[in-house]
């Protein structure tokens, strides 16, 4: 498995990758990896020939207040998970090496991001647009694979592709969860064993949403409310619920099948996010 750990050695080594036609993957991942990353991985290798992982803590996408600073970093961890699920090479770089000192272009995204996280997380998806375009510059994927448990991300990805003309093709994978059904992720390593039971209540106001409209349309405040107090049994405090269109991520009056139901709560002082396609 190759490591880089400079944009010029990455794109150095895609471009000769296109020189020989052979297709790539691209896995972006802010590292720690869990099976949902893995999951990612394994999808790659189904579509490309070869398959770059990235592993970058982007500063860019994290607020003043936010966890940059301890988000969970292992590196070592991350490389032997890499290799074990078959990746063809690894991006580490610093953001040093990723941001110039007088960077000042960045990629924006007007529409889909005003709502949900965008609206609770100013700058994120700024921050997350770019550096993803950066990576698509640097290792010049056919395809890339991104998780659906950031359904927002990758609604907003699959946007920026499309009105930036990026020539790749983006494949959201399904979520993985416990088997609990609290769905993956790297800030689960900072809940306490109490908040671990507690953060269930995400996946169990999913289900409650998912259960009603297999009943028949609902009217979304109502459904809200529902989910809202279930949340709130659950010792969670609500960031949001939201019920909305699954390509343009607008509220919806009413939640029918197709509809996408999100969460945002916080578990002590975790934010946790999840949702489901209804």
């Amino acid at each position: 498995m190759l490591i880089f750990r400079t944009p010029g050695e990455l794109q150095q080594w895609a471009l000769a990758q296109r020189a020989r036609n052979v297709k790539v993957g691209l896995v972006p991942t802010m590292g720690y990896l869990h099976e949902g990353h893995l999951s990612l991985i394994a999808e790659a290798r189904k579509r490309a020939d070869a398959v770059v992982v990235s592993i970058f803590v982007n500063p860019v996408q994290f607020g003043p207040n936010e966890d940059f600073e301890k988000y969970p970093r292992d590196e070592a961890r991350d490389l032997a998970r890499c290799e074990e699920a078959g990746a063809t090479a690894v991006f580490l770089p610093t953001p040093a090496v990723m941001y110039a000192p007088d960077a000042s272009v960045f990629v924006v995204e007007e529409r889909l991001g005003q709502g949900l996280c965008g609206a609770r997380r100013p700058g994120h998806f700024r921050g997350v647009c770019t550096v993803v375009a950066k990576l698509f510059n640097l290792a010049l994927p056919d395809v890339a694979v991104f998780g659906q448990k950031d359904y927002q991300q990758a609604a907003i990805i699959k946007r920026m592709v499309r009105d930036l003309n990026f020539p790749i093709e983006i494949v959201v994978a399904p979520i993985v969860r416990e088997t609990d059904g609290l769905a993956k992720s790297s800030r689960n390593v900072y809940l306490s064993a109490e908040e671990r039971q507690n953060a269930l209540g995400l996946s169990r106001a999913l289900a409650l949403a998912a259960e009603e409209v297999a009943k028949g349309p609902c009217e979304s405040q109502a459904l809200r409310q529902k989910m809202v107090r279930l949340l709130e049994q659950s010792a969670l405090r609500v960031d949001y619920v939201e019920l909305v269109d699954a390509e343009q991520l607008t509220p919806v009056a009413e939640a029918v099948p197709g509809t996408v139901a999100l969460i945002a709560a916080f578990c002590g002082k975790t934010r946790l996010i999840d949702n489901r396609i209804l």
